[in-house]
């Protein structure tokens, strides 16, 4: 549901923009990756083994992160605290920073959509079918992909200026926090305070980081500067592209830099990995 109502932001005259920018957005997608080398450097110091460092501290899914740490012998607790301590961060820190920083400059115009059920259950269905040929092929995030390349697909191919019912992005949302703050328990919170708080170190670095590589982009494209900045913010998909919709952004956008990261971060994750230890062992 959530993917399905991200997917329908798009539409054909943002795909031309989304594509005269290609460039750029890729450019802003790599540098915020690079950005993660702060946090393997930090866990290493404090005496995280190298597996556990680097895949703690890649921006990529808690899922997926945990099965490549698990095929690399590295401490999942921790990989999978990490991974769901800086989303948890991400959403409480950056809608309020934002909400702070940016109270006096005006929100990007919202066009009037419809709710159309023809159109969206259809959707949801085809959708649905492709997360479970997804699943099936064993590709990661398979239900929210499937979901959202259907609706994008449907909706830039027909130019649909369709949504959700009212309510469901504040759903989804509470769906999402729930699930993050199953994560932890009593014991993490005894056992790892100095892992925690090098995590938020890391995770804040990033952002400052991210910050005026946002505003030089969004200078030289004449591109939504607060919305290539929560594309770079090292969140999740879902959970990023909803706080754009909260906040007024430009969801295809933040959807657009979101996927490419996590698609950069599956496929590249584990070379860079293996080339890493080749280079320590040698």
């Amino acid at each position: 549901m959530i993917a399905t109502g991200i997917g329908l932001h798009f539409n054909q005259t943002i795909v031309e923009q989304i594509a005269a920018h290609a460039l750029i957005i890729v450019l802003g997608t790599v540098l915020t990756v690079t950005a993660s080398v702060i946090g393997i450097v930090l866990l290493r110091r404090s005496g995280e083994d190298r597996a556990t460092a680097f895949f703690a501290s890649m921006p990529g899914g808690a899922n997926e992160m945990v099965n490549l740490a698990k095929r690399n012998d590295a401490v999942l607790a921790r990989v999978a605290a990490a991974q769901s301590l800086r989303m948890v961060f991400v959403l409480l820190s950056v809608p309020a920073a934002y909400k702070y920083l940016f109270a006096g400059e005006h929100a990007l115009v919202a066009h009037t959509i419809e709710v159309s059920f023809s159109w969206l259950l259809p959707i949801m269905v085809t959708g649905a079918g492709l997360a479970f040929i997804f699943q099936k092929l064993r590709l990661p995030n398979a239900w929210q992909l499937g979901a959202l390349l259907t609706s994008i697909t449907a909706s830039v191919t027909f130019n649909l200026n369709i949504g959700l019912p009212a309510g469901a992005g504040d759903i989804g949302q509470w769906l999402i926090g729930s699930s993050l703050g199953c994560y932890f328990d009593r014991p993490f919170f005894r056992q790892a305070p100095a892992f925690m708080a090098r995590t938020v170190l890391a995770t804040c670095l990033a952002i400052l980081i991210a910050t005026p590589i946002a505003m030089g982009l969004g200078w030289l494209t004449g591109l939504d500067a607060r919305s290539l900045l929560l594309g770079m913010v090292p969140g999740g998909i879902a959970e990023m592209s909803l706080t754009a919709e909260a906040l007024h952004l430009l969801v295809p956008l933040v959807t657009a830099m979101q996927v490419l990261r996590l698609l950069l971060v599956l496929f590249l994750a584990q070379p860079v990995y293996r080339l890493w230890m080749r280079r320590a062992t040698d």
